[in-house]
């Protein structure tokens, strides 16, 4: 991730500019000009922050220096030191909420996801996030997931085309839908449809979706179900080679164990 571009500079530039507005009150009351600082966790989990909370500290004040003992994606222990920082008393205090709520955030994010993906590891299917983010962190908190082993889905309604149960409740004609987007779009656009049934999942397939996402469906049908959907894309993309890709979605991650079948790509 490249955390130098303005998009991102911005959007830290706001994080500082609404904590700190015109300054620090309590600036005055500090005398010893320069201090210490030590972060340690206080139960295990799996760390996210780290070139973000060094752009925040740069911004603040550009005498902190820092001595990460940890890196992005990394678990660690309760009571584990992850952190040292070193500078003007006044500058610490200021940039100490900011920082520890975004690693805070972003490290709950990391660890909940490297559960998840612990369960998945015996299987070539990978967790992918989804578009269901805080407005204006999406970008960091889909980082904090891949930093926790996921993979991210799309990062917007611009970079892939998603066919979900309310389109299909307003188009009269799937395949009519799909080549109108492909019109429209660039030739690389991947169009994935939404599927609440095995049968929906075969008319996606027939109108030449790239990929569908099967929503709320029990593992028992699809165990029975997956080949019969693989054999029919195979069919239809028999003379281009192209492989459908097949996500499962809208399931208790508690009981994402029993989504382990042969032939899903994707549980997001």
């Amino acid at each position: 991730m490249n955390w130098q571009s303005p998009k991102f500079e911005k959007i830290i530039d706001n994080w500082i500019e609404e904590d700190l507005g015109y300054g620090d009150l309590t600036k005055p009351a500090i005398s010893q000009e320069i201090g210490e600082a030590i972060w340690t966790t206080k139960k295990e989990g799996t760390f996210c922050g780290e070139s973000i909370i060094r752009i925040i500290l740069r911004k603040i004040d550009r005498q902190i220096e820092t001595n990460f003992l940890i890196k992005d994606g990394e678990e660690f222990r309760k009571n584990k030191k992850i952190l040292e920082l070193k500078g003007p008393t006044h500058s610490l205090l200021s940039s100490e909420r900011i920082t520890l709520n975004i690693a805070m955030h972003l490290s709950g994010i990391a660890t909940y996801t490297k559960g998840l993906t612990k369960k998945l590891a015996n299987k070539k299917i990978k967790l992918a996030d989804t578009r269901k983010t805080t407005p204006g962190l999406r970008f960091f908190e889909k980082y904090a997931f891949r930093c926790g082993g996921g993979i991210n889905h799309r990062m917007g309604l611009y970079d892939a085309a998603m066919i979900k149960e309310n389109h299909l409740a307003w188009c009269n004609d799937l395949k009519d839908s799909i080549n109108r987007i492909r019109i429209a779009s660039p030739f690389t656009t991947h169009i994935i449809v939404e599927a609440e049934s095995i049968n929906q999942a075969k008319e996606a397939i027939i109108a030449g979706a790239d990929s569908i996402l099967l929503d709320e469906i029990k593992p028992e049908k699809l165990k029975e179900s997956i080949l019969d959907l693989r054999n029919l894309a195979n069919n239809q993309n028999r003379f281009n080679n192209k492989r459908l890709l097949i996500e499962m979605s809208g399931i208790d991650p508690n009981k994402i164990e029993d989504y382990l079948i042969d032939g899903i790509d994707f549980i997001s």
